[in-house]
């Protein structure tokens, strides 16, 4: 079907709907399986660096799926990577629930990584599949593709902050084993659905696509893609070990009890995180009146959000020095400031998503969204790396001060875009 007849048809906004609705069930997973891994594990001794281990396959798996995703759907259609997707999801969920506790630590570390990069693989395969549909499915007037995008991406992660509470209350009452379980067996039943009731409306894919395709020749594309590299590098430096360590460390008084409230308050702050993330981001085509004004302006401002951003981490670097060690004033400073950059990060975030749709072209469309993935997965696996690394080297103002370092790298990139017709799609 061709872009326009996907969107004249009545079938193409129930195909975005049933395409969400199979990503948030997702996400929900996705979300909680973070939590839990992260918390189950440092409970059990492991080091930042140890810890930050276990998601390294997780991004790199995210780096290669992006790319051959790209030219799969392009070949199999999209509904076969999205299906793909969940399915591969499961079996990830499954095989965590035969991790031993007598295993080795180093044992444990190896069969964890390999179940994240599966589920990697199955993130990415979802996210290339949700995002490309936007831009079959939009509405061309009225800034249309920004708001469904903005929609799809927004709701997407206040979806999975909701995964991260949902993960930390079930480490604390039912356990590791039996939460994973009962994603599993949940997520099964939705992709059942999914499968049985998904309308027309998307792409069934070409017998001509080349993988050598995912490779874009647009300046503008490739420059996008570095500073998401940066933009989101500069987030999962602080968020993915070295902000949920230090509040345990603050939070946790090392009994049963303490470690359980501690386990709440954690997830609870990361769930109202990525939900408020979530919420500006599908309130960013409102907040930069994208309906009223040209794409063309759309782009000069991204410089201009990234520049807005850097100075949260470089604030929070500075209170941090300032600290002489943990205290409250200090606490509640960085939760402050981690919503605020919450928030801008969202702006930056729906505008890139929106700018990688708009610089692309319908026919190649999978391509260069998954290569655009690509990179955000790469810019999350140098910040997973440098979590762990950088917490443990020196502690929460260099987690902070690489997070300042990164924006101002996207502020950069950012600035290299342009809004040359010869540069936008035709």
């Amino acid at each position: 079907m061709t872009k326009a007849g996907a969107r004249d048809r009545p079938e193409g906004l129930s195909a975005y709907i049933a395409v969400t609705a199979a990503y948030w069930a997702f996400m929900l997973t996705d979300g909680a399986l973070r939590m839990l891994v992260l918390l189950h594990f440092h409970t059990l001794g492991f080091s930042p660096v140890q810890l930050a281990y276990l998601f390294i396959l997780y991004e790199i798996a995210g780096m290669v799926t992006n790319l051959a995703a790209g030219w799969i759907a392009a070949r199999f259609g999209l509904t076969s990577t999205l299906y793909a997707g969940l399915a591969l999801q499961v079996v990830a969920l499954l095989a965590l629930t035969q991790l031993d506790p007598a295993w080795t630590v180093a044992a444990s570390v190896v069969f964890v990584m390999c179940v994240q990069g599966a589920s990697g693989v199955a993130k990415d395969l979802a996210k290339m599949s949700s995002k490309s549909a936007v831009k079959i499915l939009a509405p061309t007037t009225g800034g249309g593709l920004f708001r469904w995008v903005a929609v799809l991406t927004g709701s997407k992660n206040a979806v999975k902050g909701f995964g991260f509470l949902l993960g930390a209350a079930l480490l604390a009452t039912v356990g590791f084993v039996w939460a994973v379980l009962a994603m599993a067996i949940v997520l099964g039943a939705i992709l059942i659905a999914v499968a049985l009731f998904m309308p027309g409306g998307l792409p069934k894919g070409r017998k001509g696509a080349k993988f050598s395709e995912v490779f874009s020749k647009s300046s503008n594309i490739n420059w996008l893609s570095a500073a998401r590299v940066f933009l989101f590098g500069a987030r999962d430096v602080w968020f993915v070990v070295g902000i949920p360590i230090y509040f345990y460390a603050v939070l946790s008084d090392g009994t049963v009890e303490g470690n359980r409230a501690a386990f709440f308050m954690i997830g609870t702050f990361m769930a109202v995180w990525v939900i408020l993330y979530g919420m500006v981001q599908a309130a960013a085509p409102t907040l930069l009146r994208a309906a009223h004004r040209p794409e063309s302006d759309l782009i000069r401002t991204a410089r201009n959000w990234a520049a807005a951003l850097f100075l949260v981490p470089a604030a929070l670097t500075g209170a941090i020095l300032l600290s002489a060690g943990p205290a409250l004033w200090l606490t509640v400073t960085l939760v402050a400031g981690l919503l605020v950059f919450g928030a801008l990060f969202a702006v930056n975030s729906a505008l890139h998503s929106y700018l990688i749709l708009a610089f692309t072209k319908s026919e190649r469309v999978t391509m260069d969204v998954g290569f655009y993935y690509m990179a955000n997965a790469g810019g999350r696996l140098i910040g997973t790396l440098l979590s762990g690394l950088t917490y443990q080297i020196g502690g929460l103002a260099f987690v902070m001060g690489t997070a300042t370092v990164m924006v101002a790298l996207a502020v950069v990139t950012s600035g290299r875009l342009t809004d040359q017709p010869d540069e936008l799609p035709a």
